[in-house]
């Protein structure tokens, strides 16, 4: 079996489209000196590569090396982590803040019976 392998302008935009980051070759080679790897830019990245490359990288990406260096991309969402559960401390309704002032209160007697604007028909 061969391994899977990419090149370093693969690897850049496979990063780029997992987040709001947009990666370059010069970036990778920036990442693989953290990982203390020498990398060029015609060098194919394999999995186990991919993964070093991936462990500079902060807050880790929902991915792994092999997915990343894989022949299909972009991995299948099953594969990635759920998004974390919410829970909420209080199921009640949400206090305004004390600084907003309230609607102001009419004062007089109560309006009557229909609305301007709601007539009936067949009078």
């Amino acid at each position: 079996m061969r391994l899977q392998m990419i090149n370093v302008q693969e690897f850049a935009r496979r990063l780029s489209s997992l987040g709001p980051d947009a990666y370059t070759s010069a970036d990778v080679v920036d990442l693989a000196t953290a990982a203390e790897v020498r990398i060029s830019a015609e060098l194919e990245i394999d999995a186990a590569l991919a993964q070093r490359l991936l462990d500079q990288i902060s807050p880790a990406l929902p991915v792994t090396g092999a997915q990343i260096a894989a022949s299909s991309w972009p991995p299948p969402t099953s594969s990635r982590p759920a998004a974390p559960s919410l829970s909420f401390s209080s199921p009640g309704a949400v206090d305004a803040p004390a600084d907003q002032p309230g609607r102001p209160r009419r004062s007089g007697p109560p309006r009557g019976g229909r609305r301007p604007g709601s007539r009936r028909t067949g009078r």
